[in-house]
């Protein structure tokens, strides 16, 4: 089999809203940590060196992760929305499927139509617990400065009609499910109205989903399906999100 790797690295570099800090300690830090610790002094060590460790402060949707039900609202289908350790470990290993969309700009807004139309070019009906990958190629303006504002989005009516075929996990490699914030903003800035403001996101009130943001590599999978998609999420206790190393495995014949 051959495993893709679909995340992209928890770095400094990324240029998000919401970006990961990470502090390095080298291998002479850690002996000098190591002698406080036990009593003895950092030259007891081979060279001075014991171990390298790093620091990560982080926010639980920097990087590659998997948005749950709470991120998006207290409450989904009239219940207390899951959080991300609360969730079933069988909707994060299924049967992929890739829907390409890698042609259309940044800021465009997938609809529903769309969605069909892609399924009839590659001959695919969903089915309940697909996982269903959105590829725009956004990984490939992962270090640009205005990376969070250069995604196509899914919009909430094509959202909803991915969930009412059976999907439970939806994932894109832009830095957000929807179109960017700053169209929304200007959107909403223009014509204050309801259904603007991150509407993908808030059909999770009525519908328990999970979104699977800043993936890489999808241009990779070599054919739309017939691949799986495992992304079991970090368990954050109580957490909105958790983070995640998703990979493709294709067999190969």
């Amino acid at each position: 089999m051959k495993l893709i790797d679909l995340s992209v690295p928890l770095s400094p570099r990324i240029r998000e809203p919401l970006p990961a800090k990470i502090d390095y300690a080298s291998h002479e830090d850690g002996a000098r940590q190591a002698a406080a610790v036990l009593g003895l002094k950092p030259d007891d060590f081979p060279e001075s060196k014991a171990w390298a460790t790093e620091t990560v402060t982080l926010n639980t949707h920097a990087g590659t992760h998997v948005d749950a039900p709470w991120h998006y609202w207290p409450t989904a289908e009239g219940k207390q929305a899951r959080t991300i350790d609360e969730l079933p470990l069988e909707w994060f290993y299924a049967d992929g499927v890739l829907l390409d969309f890698s042609m259309k700009p940044p800021g465009y807004e997938i609809t529903t139509a769309d969605l069909k139309a892609e399924l009839e070019r590659i001959g695919y009906k969903l089915k309940p617990f697909d996982i269903v990958l959105i590829r725009g190629d956004a990984d490939k303006r992962l270090y640009h400065e205005h990376y969070a504002f250069l995604h196509a989005g899914v919009s909430a009516d094509a959202t909803l009609w991915l969930l009412d075929q059976g999907i439970k996990v939806v994932g894109t490699d832009g830095w957000g499910w929807d179109i960017p914030l700053n169209l929304q903003a200007a959107e909403y800035k223009s014509n204050p109205r309801e259904g603007v403001l991150w509407a993908a996101h808030y059909v999770g009130k009525d519908r328990e989903y999970c979104q699977i943001e800043k993936l890489a590599n999808l241009d990779q999978i070599p054919k739309p399906f017939g691949f799986k998609v495992c992304c079991f999420p970090v368990k954050v206790e109580k957490g909105s999100a958790g983070w995640a190393r998703p990979v493709a495995i294709v067999e190969e014949r």
